[in-house]
């Protein structure tokens, strides 16, 4: 597969950052009128469909390349019912930049998940230290966060967020190694229907008797998620997935707490300290450092 122009790899990075950025914000706006899950559930029915309408009407054959069924349960498992439902019940609890900020430890994840079962991408030594800096920029920005929400809730729904960093990164990783010859589409619309059953099974069952509004804002949310930052975001990302390494492009998670902690602080006066921007600019080094050893 040629690769794609350096201005094509600059621009879906962007639009990926941009887009994920503000939907940690736009997640919250919606928990307000409609619960976690079936928050989940409805966004990626909407965005299945609509990703499964383009591929019949692109004419792509779906569930004829080699594990691509595998591919579309262990997707759909990991990236967006686990990973998902997690960081909707999180955000209930905890600020969005700091879910967003919390989320960013996923590059770590894959780039040991790559080092073990990817044979290309080994972890060099100006890797590994690049990887930690981002990190050590992430602790500096939510440590303070951390600190002035205090709470037993807010402490636990932190540790339960950093799994569905762990599941996305083992879903980015499976695809990396298995996804060859899978189109895009597929690897995203069947997984995000499969999503849609699920946890509206699950919204059924543990949330039925909670109460649903659809208003303006809350639909709006739906269908900005389910559109924008679903249908449009994961297809891009998945095309840029079999272009570039599972870890550079993992690396957008550290991009992603600059542009949520900024949304977070106009729309919710989330708190923006000077340590919030020195752990940003830890985590812009740690970007610049293993973008160039890549």
């Amino acid at each position: 597969m040629p690769p794609p122009g350096r201005g094509v790899v600059i621009g879906g990075f962007a639009l990926l950052t941009l887009i994920w950025g503000t939907t940690w914000a736009v997640i919250r706006i919606g928990l307000q009128g409609v619960p976690p899950f079936t928050s989940v559930a409805l966004r990626f029915a909407i965005a299945g469909s609509v990703l499964l309408a383009l591929a019949l009407a692109a004419g792509v054959r779906l569930g004829r390349a080699p594990h691509e069924k595998s591919l579309w349960v262990a997707n759909g498992l990991l990236s967006f019912c686990i990973s998902y439902s997690i960081v909707y019940w999180s955000e209930q609890y905890i600020p969005s930049g700091l879910a967003a900020v919390l989320f960013a430890t996923m590059p770590l994840f894959v780039a040991v998940l790559a080092h073990l079962l990817l044979a290309h991408e080994r972890l060099s030594p100006r890797a590994g230290i690049g990887l930690l800096l981002g990190f050590a920029g992430v602790a500096v920005v939510f440590s303070d966060d951390l600190a002035l929400l205090g709470g037993e809730q807010v402490r636990h729904a932190a540790l339960v967020l950093l799994v569905s960093p762990f599941a996305s990164a083992l879903a980015t990783v499976a695809v990396k190694r298995w996804g060859a010859g899978v189109h895009p589409l597929s690897v995203s619309a069947v997984p995000m229907l499969l999503t849609g059953a699920v946890m509206g099974a699950f919204a059924l069952l543990f949330e039925r008797a909670r109460p649903v509004v659809f208003d303006a804002r809350s639909v709006g949310a739906i269908l900005y998620l389910a559109i924008l930052g679903s249908a449009v975001t994961f297809t891009v990302y998945y095309w840029l997935l079999a272009r570039v390494t599972a870890t550079q492009l993992a690396l957008i998670s550290y991009l992603i707490p600059v542009v949520a902690l900024a949304v977070g602080a106009v729309l919710f006066a989330e708190p923006l300290r000077t340590r919030i921007l020195a752990g940003s600019a830890l985590i812009l080094a740690g970007v610049v450092i293993v973008s160039r050893q890549r």
